[in-house]
């Protein structure tokens, strides 16, 4: 790693800051206060659709990474402590999310039953490929990525206004307000102590420019308005908008 210039964290963050724009807007988009509801909905289903691999994800990387210090990769014995903490901290919040759902009015089965998008596929399947077929190391952009595009601290209050839902339907979105800068901090911290060859620091921005690109998309699909599903038993609507 090189001691002069900005640090391996300064130079991504700058990176995603020049490339943002399009996400920062379609979340915008996505969080407007007109028809919120079965966006809501929808978002909560997809976000379990992602959340639901992360801690599979981080444990696959988890002993890739313990292989590979066994083998005296420099990466591994720091990348495997980094992941087996943060395990921990993210452990639960799939099934966070399929209360909120569940209290915003959406059965389990709205998110566990259909096929997850092609979107959610890129988003977090292309992180599996990297950690199994090149480096464990890569899945630090995603995290990246996932941590720093945390709702707004405003944004449960903005959702209760618009929607109407109790607090019970908005737990995700307010604790994740919460402790995702303090993730996000550790995050950089580690990419700034790891000995990371130019090589691999290029890994873990690929990976982050793919996830900035995959979320872009996928909130995109989410911002478009959409009727609310049928209740059950009736014939088919309809519909006015495209679901992702």
């Amino acid at each position: 790693m090189s001691t002069h210039g900005p640090s391996s964290s300064a130079r991504l963050r700058i990176m995603l800051r020049l490339l943002d724009a399009e996400l920062l807007g379609a979340m915008e988009h996505m969080w407007r206060a007109e028809e919120l509801l079965p966006r809501y909905r929808r978002y909560l289903c997809a976000m379990h659709a992602v959340v639901r691999a992360s801690v599979p994800l981080m444990e696959r990387a988890l002993e890739r990474a313990t292989l590979l210090d066994m083998r005296g990769d420099p990466l591994g014995g720091p990348l495997a402590a980094y992941l087996r903490e943060h395990i921990q901290e993210e452990k639960d919040h799939d099934a966070w999310l399929l209360e909120d759902a569940e209290a915003a009015g959406s059965p389990p089965g709205d998110a566990l039953g259909p096929m997850p998008s092609p979107a959610v596929a890129a988003l977090a399947g292309s992180q599996y490929y990297w950690v199994e077929h090149h480096h464990p190391v890569a899945l630090l952009g995603y995290i990246a990525v996932l941590e720093g595009y945390a709702p707004a601290p405003d944004l449960t209050s903005r959702i209760a206004r618009a929607t109407g839902l109790p607090d019970a339907a908005l737990r995700t979105v307010r604790e994740h307000a919460a402790l995702d800068t303090g993730h996000l901090d550790e995050l950089y911290a580690l990419l700034d102590r790891l000995p990371l060859t130019r090589g691999q620091e290029s890994d873990v921005t690929v990976s982050a420019m793919h996830s900035l690109d995959a979320l872009t998309t996928l909130f995109v699909r989410l911002g478009r308005s959409a009727a609310a599903p049928p209740p059950r038993g009736a014939g088919p609507s309809s519909p006015t908008g495209v679901t992702p």
